[in-house]
């Protein structure tokens, strides 16, 4: 039974009134010694707690998508398959090597359906094993409405990877925050680009350990994975634009410092990022292991990356979040960044949570097609 099913959401729900109807049914019939009565009776008052709770958590957990399945939940779940050494990646852009006879072969999946009735029944899935990254995952495929309209069938097309928080599911963004249900509107109105939007696992350690997006040697290569693996995947299956110029990357929460950090270090692959509601420095996470190591921890944020880049990357950044939620870090940013970087920070109103980064999306991808246009 599957964690965000329906089927398990309806057994909690049953399970609350079942726990009070046999509260109440043996509550008076409890035999034997008073210590046994009471245990007994205490037995059953925290039966009826747990199912409420239960029950509790699994909504908030349905509607936001924290957890997308058991592994993730109990941290259980490793998708380390291996951690090779990840080779230099190609100035131009595409990650690969520039001599076309040492260039692998083409990463061709199959998509089915997600199997998630908060997700849209337009977004594709597929299991990818990373050739670079030695990392195995989910990988969610989101086409614009103009991809299959026959006016466009020889267009290809940009691409944002969406980054969602810690801990998070591959389908928060289609499923909570609404990404493509907000934009196909949008994009058939010509107010936002068609971009095809994926959307890669980034919970790939067991024992609730955040890789935070980064390549920690020996351990796992969560960069080689977002910015190599899935790329060429999407560019190997898709009419994507394997220009850098149409690429950007997105996040929230955890996912936001992801995106900001991701897109400043690699402007071979991105051409802009949107980050809400992040952060700057990976300790601010407890359960990050790039926070837990000096070295990894100043190399991963982003006002050092710019610090120490040999020449500004040309990338647009926005930034958003409330004064204590990722405003002053986005002013951090913006504060050191030189053209050709260009750091929009927005001050956001509202607590920590989906629903203000939902409202946020047409806004952000306004603003991303301003610098990846529609063409």
């Amino acid at each position: 039974m599957e964690l965000t099913g329906t089927p398990f959401f309806i057994l909690t729900v049953v399970l609350v009134p079942v726990s009070i109807t046999v509260a109440l049914l043996f509550w008076g019939k409890v035999r034997g010694p008073q210590p046994v009565r009471t245990l007994s009776r205490i037995v059953m008052i925290m039966f009826c707690q747990v199912t409420a709770v239960l029950m509790v958590f699994v909504m908030v957990n349905n509607a936001n998508l924290i957890y997308g399945n058991w592994d993730d939940l109990l941290g259980t779940g490793d998708h380390v398959r291996a951690v090779p050494s990840v080779p230099p990646a190609d100035p131009a852009g595409n990650g690969q090597s520039g001599d076309a006879a040492k260039q692998p072969p083409k990463v061709l999946q199959k998509f089915g359906g997600v199997n998630d009735p908060a997700v849209p029944g337009d977004v594709q899935k597929t299991e990818l094993k990373g050739q670079v990254s030695g990392v195995d995952g989910e990988v969610l495929v989101w086409l614009p409405p103009q991809y299959n309209d026959p006016a466009f069938k020889d267009k290809k097309f940009p691409v944002v990877e969406l980054i969602p928080g810690y801990p998070g599911s591959s389908s928060t963004w289609y499923g909570t925050l609404k990404v493509s249900e907000q934009l196909k509107p949008l994009m058939q109105q010509g107010k936002v680009a068609p971009f095809i939007l994926v959307s890669p696992r980034t919970l790939l350690l067991g024992s609730h350990q955040d890789a935070g997006c980064t390549d920690i040697p020996g351990k796992i290569n969560a960069d080689a994975w977002i910015t190599r693996d899935v790329p060429q995947m999407v560019m190997d299956n898709f009419r994507a634009d394997p220009s850098a110029d149409r690429w950007a990357i997105a996040g929230y929460s955890a996912g936001a410092h992801c995106a900001a950090k991701l897109s400043l270090a690699h402007p071979n692959r991105y051409r802009a990022g949107i980050a809400m509601s992040g952060y700057n420095d990976p300790a601010v996470e407890p359960d990050s292991l790039v926070g837990k190591d000096a070295k990894l921890r100043e190399a991963s944020n982003p006002v050092n990356i710019l610090k120490s880049a040999q020449q500004p990357p040309k990338v647009a950044l926005l930034v958003s979040g409330a004064k204590g939620d990722g405003y002053e870090d986005g002013q951090a940013i913006a504060a050191v960044a030189k053209e050709p970087t260009k750091v929009q920070v927005e001050e956001s109103t509202g607590p920590h949570t989906t629903d203000m980064w939902k409202r946020m999306v047409p806004s952000a991808f306004e603003w991303l097609t301003g610098i990846i246009p529609v063409q």
